[in-house]
């Protein structure tokens, strides 16, 4: 039985510098020795390809190598359950994380890396007085437990970003930088990400998420309507804020269009009404050198129409048959690829792409696109979306102005509209008063989905002479909790389908809260002020303030599963055992395990069947010859990974 030590992988979050070796290995073997990066078997795998003058293009500023460091640095913090404070914690699939989100974006990497589609975010304006996390790159836990009040009595208030600060604009960048970077390993393949920010520092955005998500994969910038009265700045009557829209790969991203009552369309065939847009990618950035993997020809059969205006086609060469390229762009004299590659086109031939003769006789490739709406546009800038109206959304809920400046809920229900369906995953880690949540659940009852959200929001302390805290709110993360719980009961009750009933599916109106905290485990935390304590503490190896589930959920993150996997749960004995994720993982932390708990696992797990099966004592739960018995007992049923803390 293997004992999972504080340098163990399943001790802390991701180790992504070590996830990034092993991909560098698998690409040139030859550049590891003994674990490390050699870099002049690097350089000559690269050859030329290499920048080593001072005088080239790139972005940089004061602190940009540390907040690199820190984007790789493992976290050993866990995510504590609060059931008190959640709403339907046995059904439902949303999520509500209170805490810093630099260090839960550390902890999400194992579970849900790939594995959100969109992500929205509001982050701080860099106004010189709303918040800029100041990150203490030797503990940020420490730090986070500081600043929130939870390890001093005191507590402390939340630091401005002044402007008097010689490193402004630094200090902004160095808090976004790894925030982000770690938020785009999460996205899917396919995911976008969309970040409101204004005047101050879109410019430092825009280079920033062109270097972290790559300039050929920003799809555009939306103009906001912030305030249809418009605010004097000086020289100018500012009324528009801004949202950068980004994706994680743009070859793989698609898009939705917002519902449009009339639509014309020009062409029909027997799965109703179309229209049709060239397949060559407009992007300037996208030519047969940049994106080789575009360019190819396509084979269209000019004696065979397979309907009363378009042709076959084909990807292998036929006699008779005219080869079709991208055009070449009479704008500008580029030539075009194409925006689908190979395998997706073979899929597509003669379906959803077709081959298409113009009115000058040029053949050309052509898709087939069944338009319900129309193309979200840049500018936004209808009342809707205006921070007044967010304002409203809250004050409808709360009955008083309890938050300034919320974003409102259309703008999010629009930008999730346009680039997520049901069961997509949604992430805020900047989720101030609760707008995404809110608008995700508005949009699944519109279309009777199942989008499922992640929330995350530091608990910054509310100052006495605000609304909030006179209504009894002490910090930000109350008010983002209470208001998902009233959106919900509203949008419930303007449920004319009784929450989907007749269709079969249920509304998705709670969350699971959880709250940002030290390791329960004493091995595994590596807070600097609690090292001495855990030396000589050898009674216990879950510190004494913690339960079960606290630790169940810490296993559970730390072992990449989802903080909603199906948790089931049985009393065999005297002994709680938790089935985790159909027999993917068990985990029993008693006192006194014996023999017959193994026994009882062994035959539960035959049961279920799972794929594979880990099994989790507590190390000090049993002793050597128990331990040592139920090791067999457990391989007796096909379960050889068995661990202990």
């Amino acid at each position: 039985m293997e004992k999972l030590t504080a340098e163990h992988p399943l001790s802390k979050s991701e180790d992504l510098v070590k996830q990034n070796i092993e991909t560098l290995k698998s690409l040139f073997p030859t550049i590891v020795k003994e674990g490390k990066i050699d870099l002049e078997e690097l350089k000559a795998v690269l050859g030329e390809e290499i920048e080593s003058g001072d005088e080239f293009y790139r972005f940089n500023w004061a602190g940009k190598s540390m907040a690199r460091q820190e984007a790789n640095k493992p976290s050993t913090a866990t995510l504590r359950p609060n059931k008190a404070e959640s709403k339907d914690w046995d059904t439902t699939g949303n999520i509500f994380i209170e805490g810093d989100n630099l260090e839960v974006l550390k902890l999400l990497q194992k579970s849900y890396a790939n594995q959100i589609k969109m992500i929205y975010i509001d982050p701080p304006y860099n106004t010189g007085k709303d918040f800029v996390y100041k990150d203490n790159y030797a503990d940020n836990l420490s730090n986070y437990l500081t600043i929130t009040g939870q390890t001093d009595e005191e507590g402390r208030k939340l630091s401005s970003n002044a402007e008097s600060d010689g490193r402004y604009h630094s200090n902004w960048l160095n808090m976004m930088y790894p925030r982000l970077k770690l938020a785009r390993n999460l996205l899917k393949e396919d995911g976008v990400i969309f970040i409101s920010i204004d005047d101050n520092e879109v410019a430092n955005l825009r280079k920033l998420c062109d270097e972290i998500f790559g300039e050929e994969n920003f799809i555009g910038l939306f103009i906001i309507n912030s305030s249809p009265s418009a605010i004097d700045y000086g020289h100018i009557a500012k009324m528009n804020d801004y949202a950068l829209f980004y994706s994680k790969n743009a070859l793989e991203t698609s898009t939705q269009h917002l519902t449009e009552e009339e639509k014309v369309f020009k062409y029909t065939d027997q799965k109703g009404p179309f229209n049709i847009y060239p397949l060559y990618n407009g992007n300037v950035a996208f030519n047969p050198k940049t994106r080789p993997n575009l360019y190819y020809p396509f084979y269209l059969n000019p004696k065979n129409k397979i309907d009363k205006d378009f042709y076959e086609i084909g990807l292998e060469k036929k006699d008779g048959w005219v080869e079709v390229y991208p055009v070449i762009s009479q704008r500008d004299g580029i030539q075009r690829v194409w925006r689908w590659g190979k395998p997706k086109s073979k899929e597509g031939l003669n379906d959803e792409i077709v081959g298409y003769k113009t009115e000058n006789g040029e053949f050309r490739v052509v898709q087939k696109t069944r338009l319900t709406g129309k193309m979200i546009r840049s500018l936004q800038l209808d009342t809707d979306i205006s921070s007044r109206r967010g304002t409203r959304d809250v004050e409808d809920l709360f009955g008083s102005k309890i938050f300034t400046f919320p974003k409102p809920v259309e703008l999010i229900r629009r930008f999730s509209a346009v680039s997520t369906v049901s069961e997509d995953i949604v992430l805020d880690f900047f989720s101030g008063s609760g707008s995404t949540a809110e608008a995700i659940m508005r949009l699944n009852a519109e279309d009777i989905s199942d989008r499922k959200f992640i929330c995350v929001q530091l608990p910054e302390s509310l100052s006495e002479d605000t609304e909030a805290y006179k209504a009894g709110y002490k910090t930000i993360a109350d008010i983002t909790k209470e208001r998902i719980r009233r959106a919900g009961e509203k949008i419930k009750s303007e449920l004319k389908s009784d929450l989907f009933s007749s269709e079969g599916k249920t509304l998705d109106i709670g969350f699971k809260a959880f709250k940002l905290d030290t390791s329960n485990i004493i091995p595994w935390d590596g807070s600097l002020e609690n090292f001495e304590k855990n030396l000589f503490n050898s009674t216990s190896n879950i510190k004494p303030d913690r339960t079960e589930e606290d630790v169940l959920f810490e296993v559970l993150l730390k072992s990449g599963l989802d903080l909603t996997q199906a948790i089931e749960e049985r009393l065999i004995g005297a002994n709680k055992v938790f089935n985790i994720g159909y027999g993917t993982l068990f985990i029993c932390l008693s006192d006194a395990i014996t023999t017959a708990t193994a026994e009882e696992i062994g035959k539960w797990k035959e049961e279920i069947q799972p794929a594979k099966c880990r099994v989790i004592f507590k190390d000090t739960g049993f002793t050597d010859v128990e331990k040592t018995n139920s090791i067999q007992i457990l391989k007796r049923y096909g379960i050889t990974e068995v661990n202990s803390i």
